[in-house]
């Protein structure tokens, strides 16, 4: 049996006898010759039989055939320049059904997202859709590329937890046995635990959970989350500057390899962002925001999406760059385990990173002195037995360190400019959505 050959080496194989597999995209039956655009996972090529006049056992397959059939086809590759599929097309010399499709489809071009993601595995099958998860493998590759390559360590924490690693109010409980269990929020905890361990720097690429009742475009009950924690730092700055360079390796690594995809399909130019990014603080960014005649309808002192949709326009205009960092948040909005700045308690050492107008991290230096760190607990109204295996950490030693969990679904929306994070998402979970 011929090799199977993916379609995006045919414009490399030699013209003769080639085999090539996938799935009936568009049949053009015609009286004297038969044409079928086939895809694979690598591309779509045109499959063309000319029809004799006699019965013919392969007229009648091609005649039969619906659309998302899968095939297997042997035949001779030529090379064409009138023909649109890369200049190319495959003669048909036999064909094998190995699965028929059934011929009405439940989605077509012009369905709104609930109905594609109810068919996913159908509409996954789209161009645009097969880039999407090849632009979001060569981000997750690059960003371990740029860890592996500085020394950093690739760890794996629960997704079960025995108490809170965030807040008690965006918890999945499940029974564990004959106690409780919850589903991670987050990696926090064990990220810093392995500070204690004398680990270093790490990552992390794994799903978190979150029983948030937000039907946004921007929110998830799981998600893909990117973490990673680094030791011996003097401030958040390090942790920052860390972010940076690996966003640049990222992005340029998707430029390079799917840039010219991304603008046929996605009309999207792909920007790799200058270092270093901007840094406002966040007192000083909600005057500009102000300034700009937007006041932050908050209680509290934080930004709100508005907000930051105002300050990414504001760094655009003046500073012609895509990403900002809101530093220095106010210590009342933060978790205790933020340390905070030494010539003022009320601030912390912490910042998120605006991507085109959303938040897509928050980082932070932690707070290492355990004694603080009791102090702070116990001012945000919890108590510090409840946290004792997070403590022990602390009372065995552990260096100064910072680091950030960052959205992978959000940088994939924000990189692709698409609406919101189901278009980007394999299988989206959210508070009304648990299948397909």
């Amino acid at each position: 049996m011929t090799t199977r050959t993916l379609i995006k080496d045919l414009a490399h194989a030699p013209e003769g006898t080639v085999s090539v597999a996938g799935w009936v995209d568009t049949v053009r039956d015609q009286k004297k010759v038969q044409f079928v655009v086939l895809r694979d996972e690598s591309g779509a090529a045109q499959l063309v039989h000319p029809r004799p006049e006699e019965t013919d056992p392969i007229a009648e397959i091609i005649s039969g055939l619906a659309a998302g059939t899968h095939i297997r086809v042997t035949g001779e590759l030529k090379m064409d320049e009138r023909v649109k599929l890369g200049g190319l097309e495959v003669k048909v010399a036999s064909i094998e059904v190995v699965t028929e499709a059934i011929a009405e489809t439940p989605i077509a071009a012009d369905s709104g997202i609930d109905k594609r993601m109810d068919w996913r595995f159908l509409d996954l099958r789209h161009p645009r859709n097969n880039l999407l998860f090849r632009v979001e493998t060569t981000l997750e590759h690059a960003m371990r590329t740029y860890w592996i390559e500085n020394g950093f360590i690739e760890i794996h924490t629960p997704k079960l937890m025995a108490s809170a690693s965030e807040s008690n109010a965006e918890l999945f409980e499940l029974e564990y046995f004959e106690t409780k269990a919850y589903l991670a929020q987050s990696p926090q905890f064990f990220k810093q635990m392995a500070q204690s361990a004398g680990f270093g720097k790490i990552f992390e690429i794994a799903p978190v959970f979150r029983a948030d009742p937000s039907f946004t475009s921007r929110h998830a009950t799981e998600f893909i989350s990117v973490d990673t924690e680094i030791s011996w730092i003097d401030s958040h700055e390090d942790v920052m500057r860390m972010q940076e360079e690996l966003l640049v390796a990222a992005i340029t690594a998707v430029k390079e390899k799917h840039g010219d995809e991304i603008k046929e399909l996605f009309d999207v130019d792909v920007v790799v962002p200058t270092i270093p990014f901007p840094r406002i603080p966040l007192a000083e960014a909600k005057k500009i925001v102000a300034e700009r005649g937007y006041e932050v309808p908050r209680a509290d002192d934080d930004m709100d999406p508005e907000g930051e949709r105002q300050i990414a326009a504001y760094v655009e205009e003046k500073f012609g760059h895509e990403f900002v960092f809101l530093i220095d948040y106010a210590s009342t909005i933060r978790p205790f385990y933020h340390m905070r700045h030494a010539d003022n308690p009320s601030l912390t050492n912490s910042y998120d990173l605006i991507w085109r107008g959303t938040e897509i991290t928050t980082g932070a230096q932690r707070e290492h002195r355990v004694d603080i760190l009791e102090a702070q607990a116990r001012e945000k109204g919890l108590d510090p037995e409840e946290l004792s295996f997070y403590l022990d950490f602390f009372r065995y030693g552990v260096p100064p360190h910072g680091g950030f969990g960052m959205g992978l679904q959000r940088v994939m929306m924000l990189l692709l400019h698409q609406p919101n994070l189901r278009e980007v998402t394999y299988l989206f979970r959210g508070p009304n959505r648990l299948a397909p």
